[in-house]
């Protein structure tokens, strides 16, 4: 009997912990991604938002009854989705939101360990697993790099900072939540994870990557032109929204990145692709000076929210 109580006494002193996944026509990874997390050793509550899925997507998550769906009627992009799912999960009385990209999956330990790190050190807001790729072995290409930049080595808790990581597993407090806010909506798809970042340290917090935690990543980064020059762009409003710095700092390294990245893409596109990008990011850096109160009311609002 007293072993019951205690299991019991052990199950209410756990923090409830919300999953936030945003969904669009990712049909394929569903089964993996859910049954991870209902197989989880750590008790989860799920949160889905789809945006507006083609595919059979929402057919295949209606299937799982543990999990609360929220469909939007638009694709809204990876920041203003998770938004929607990370209010609601407060809302909730959530302690920590566990934001997981619809293509990976979860092992059974990775939540308890990721709370387990956090509650020791109350200092993180973001603490990341390692990403695995899809065969299981080897690291997720990009993650690998941010791994790489850690600056300094908890081992106490198997645990490195780091300046970044990509939001594909992101376990945040509650506190960080509320004194950072949610992601800015000025970003479409891709960047929101380093504004984010940004204002993290900003407010005093660490990002972390955890040794004893890990997902795998199921996908395979191909170089795409298009898409290339959208993350340039974003890359460039994200230095110019970096609240770590002035804003002349901030649009000082806004124009070393418009000169840098076309020099960075030479190598992959050739001299005549890279002058073209350059003349959009300049055309688009241009623009955003134009608009600096709406730059400038973001980096107000970012250093204010909480």
């Amino acid at each position: 009997m007293a072993i019951f109580v205690l299991l019991e006494n052990l199950t209410a002193l756990k923090k409830k912990v919300f999953i936030v996944i945003v969904t669009y026509n990712g049909a394929r990874w569903v089964d993996k991604n859910i049954n991870s997390l209902l197989q989880s050793h750590y008790p989860v509550e799920i949160i889905v938002i789809d945006n507006c899925s083609l595919d059979d997507t929402v057919v295949l998550l209606q299937k799982y009854k543990e999990i609360e769906i929220i469909q939007s009627d638009e694709n809204l992009g990876f920041g203003k989705a998770n938004t929607i799912g990370m209010k609601e999960a407060l809302l909730r009385g959530a302690q920590y939101v566990f934001l997981l990209n619809q293509d990976a999956w979860v092992f059974p330990d990775t939540i308890g360990s990721l709370v387990g790190v956090m509650e020791k050190n109350t200092q993180f807001g973001i603490l990341s697993p390692l990403h695995y790729s899809s065969d299981g072995k080897n690291y997720d290409q990009a993650f690998n790099t941010y791994l790489s930049r850690a600056y300094s080595d908890l081992k106490d808790i198997n645990t490195v900072t780091v300046p970044f990581v990509n939001a594909a597993a992101w376990m945040l407090s509650r506190e960080c939540v509320e004194k950072v806010g949610y992601f800015e909506p000025l970003f479409g798809h891709y960047g929101e994870d380093r504004n984010y970042c940004d204002r993290v340290k900003y407010h005093g917090f660490l990002i972390g990557i955890n040794h004893d935690a890990k997902i795998i990543h199921d996908r395979v980064i191909k170089r795409n032109l298009k898409k290339d020059i959208i993350q340039s762009k974003y890359k460039v409003l994200t230095t110019l929204l970096n609240i770590n710095y002035s804003f002349f700092r901030s649009c000082m390294f806004g124009f070393k990145e418009v000169m840098g990245l076309p020099k960075y893409f030479f190598k992959f596109y050739g001299p005549l692709i890279a002058f073209r990008m350059f003349l959009i990011l300049l055309y688009y850096y241009t623009g955003l000076l134009f608009k600096s109160t709406t730059i400038k009311s973001a980096r107000k609002r970012a250093r204010v929210y909480g």
